[in-house]
């Protein structure tokens, strides 16, 4: 096989239909538009959410609801995830480069430390948040807590 004997697989591929070639080509005429009415003008192009004039499901329904654009959105991590991180990379200073380097989070994200799981090595984790139950498990094991 080479560049030259290259084939498209069989009936991936077909023929265009081409249109508006004149009567004999059985795609004159009207050339598959039907008669009248936007869609067999040129030109035509359907605005979203257009639904025939019929007035739109968006203006139909109510507005409601409430987007604080203030809300800070923390990345959650929990204990057992600073547990495993601690046994694997023997450290025990956890803060945001490591969490980073390890690929839980990017350099721009917030941190909030859950307390799913439990801590059993003495560490120093700082991040952004902490859940009560974390700080206290945190603690509880001989660790410190740093909010950043």
């Amino acid at each position: 096989m080479n560049l030259s004997n290259l084939k498209p697989a069989e009936g991936s591929t077909h023929k265009e239909k081409r249109i508006g070639r004149g009567q004999g080509s059985g795609r004159g005429g009207t050339s598959t538009r039907g008669h009248k009415g936007a869609k067999s003008r040129s030109g035509y192009s359907r605005k979203i959410g257009f639904e025939g004039g019929q007035m739109p499901i968006q203006r139909r329904l109510p507005k409601f609801g409430f987007k604080n654009q203030f809300r800070v959105e923390y990345r959650p991590i929990n204990l057992e995830v600073l547990q495993m991180l601690a046994e694997q990379a023997k450290v025990s200073t956890i803060d945001m480069e490591t969490l980073v380097s390890a690929g839980f989070v990017s350099s721009h994200d917030k941190v909030k430390i859950l307390a799913k799981g439990s801590v059993t090595t003495k560490l120093e984790v700082k991040a952004h948040a902490f859940s009560k139950k974390a700080e206290e498990a945190i603690v509880a094991a001989g660790g410190t807590v740093v909010k950043l």
